[in-house]
């Protein structure tokens, strides 16, 4: 570490946050806008038959929105690489933030081949930008600070901040009759232009060198052994307990991101959405995800650090564990929703609120935890590397559960299985597969902190 750099790492010490997390909260933030703003509309606009959609059939939009989502976790491991090996974090933050507005802006034309150009400029873009922002957060401390987990929690408000406001503003214009689908996808790119403007401008006033020399480079003028050298039997030891943690995280994420698939789709033709006399957007119900967090994220942040004071902090994996099981529970009420729709009524609002609440709960026990955990057990060298692999779960999660979203209509007409009947059948194989895999992981929680060798929790 640079003088300049440990200058903004920030002494341990200290209660206060480095400023630079507060930057970082403001980029995530706009490039979280624009995804989260587009993805909101991706489904609704390919199944849309009426105001300029291309009318696919709901399985073919599920696969292609499977696709999606999971290549854009499949490519930061390339990014990691690239950042690791030879450009650094800094210029790989810059390359993909404009290389994923130019995407979105792709979107915006009304042209079916810009349209696929733009989703996989996208792609490309988030595997430059999507691991190696929360590596910058990772470098802001030094090992052992306290801070760490709090710092995380903080700086995954700001990726809901964006996900909150994004969903509103592209989901109203690309629904709305006046503007459409296109200015929806247009807003997104405007969001991520104004996230790398505010890096470029501020990266030195608050950054200093961070994130300038490839980890590499560092590893290798580093007078450590432990980091200018082969792993060591520890290191490989947290690499595996990583990994093993990773599998662990496909079951979370495909059960999440139902949300932007079936979840979409049972907002939009299953819920009752008149509210005094008007009907609000489907893609609005997204926005109850990241309103949540923006609610809970700091009593959470607060949470571990006044635990880990007192010496009772679970441990990263139990808290993951305990992610799981929220997740599981915030099914059951969609389960009940299922239920009411399949005989014909709209589903109360509140079914579909109360399982994206208990999600959110679910969500801040495993994700910002999570990418900290990568943080602590990635070797200096590997630090972007390992984030990427990190997201490869978030990429076998995203493709599986589109897929499996795109296999709903089977599964209501009791194809697959047959417990209830209809689509409360499709709902109960999330609370099933959540919970089966948070009570495992929970079981498995002592052997992994033995692996993390003091580093997990």
């Amino acid at each position: 570490m640079t003088a300049s750099t440990a200058a903004f790492a920030g002494d341990p010490a200290r209660k206060k946050q480095p400023v630079g997390l507060f930057l970082l909260f403001g980029v995530e933030m706009w490039e979280r806008f624009s995804y989260y703003g587009m993805r909101a509309l991706l489904v609704l606009f390919l199944i849309d038959t009426g105001t300029g959609g291309w009318g696919w059939p709901k399985e073919n939009a599920s696969r292609l929105y499977a696709w999606y989502t999971g290549l854009v976790y499949l490519t930061p491991v390339i990014g990691g690489y690239l950042a690791d090996r030879f450009i650094g974090t800094h210029r790989s933050l810059i390359i993909g933030g404009a290389i994923i507005a130019a995407g979105h802006f792709c979107l915006a034309l009304q042209s079916q081949a810009l349209f696929i150009v733009g989703l996989g400029l996208i792609v490309i873009g988030t595997g430059f930008f999507k691991s190696n922002v929360s590596t910058i957060v990772g470098q802001l401390y030094q090992q052992g600070d306290a801070r760490r987990d709090g710092g995380f929690t903080i700086f995954y408000m700001g990726i809901n901040v964006g996900a909150f406001i994004g969903p509103l503003i592209c989901g109203y214009l690309g629904e709305s009759p006046r503007w459409g689908w296109h200015w929806g996808f247009g807003a997104a790119g405007v969001g991520m232009v104004l996230g790398l403007a505010m890096y470029i401008v501020f990266k030195r006033r608050f950054l200093g060198d961070i994130g300038e020399v490839p980890a590499a480079k560092r590893a290798a003028a580093s007078h450590d052994a432990t980091t200018a050298g082969p792993l060591g039997r520890e290191e490989r030891d947290r690499i595996y307990a990583l990994l093993i943690t990773a599998f662990f995280v496909i079951f979370f994420w495909l059960a999440y991101e139902q949300a932007g698939s079936s979840m979409n789709i049972f907002a939009q033709q299953r819920t009752d959405r008149m509210v005094m006399g008007n009907e609000i957007p489907a893609s609005w119900f997204q926005s109850i995800n990241p309103a949540v967090i923006l609610i809970f994220a700091p009593l959470f942040a607060g949470l571990w650090i006044a635990l880990a004071a007192r010496g009772k902090e679970p441990s990263t994996p139990a808290k993951m564990a305990f992610g799981l099981l929220l997740l599981g529970g915030g099914f059951v009420f969609l389960v009940i929703g299922g239920r009411v729709s399949d005989g014909g009524a709209k589903a109360s609002p509140l079914w579909i609120t109360a399982a994206y609440v208990f999600h959110t709960l679910g969500e801040l026990c495993l994700s910002p935890v999570g990418l900290s955990l990568v943080t602590k057990l990635a070797p200096l060298k590997l630090a972007s590397l390992l984030m990427g692999v990190w997201y490869l779960a978030n990429f076998a999660a995203n493709l599986i559960g589109g897929y499996v979203a795109g296999a709903v209509e089977k599964v209501e007409r009791g194809e697959v299985f047959r417990v209830f009947d209809g689509q409360a059948d499709f709902f109960l194989m999330f609370v099933v597969s959540s919970v089966a895999a948070g009570v495992l992981l929970l079981g498995l929680t002592p052997k992994l902190r033995r692996m993390m060798h003091g580093r997990g929790g």
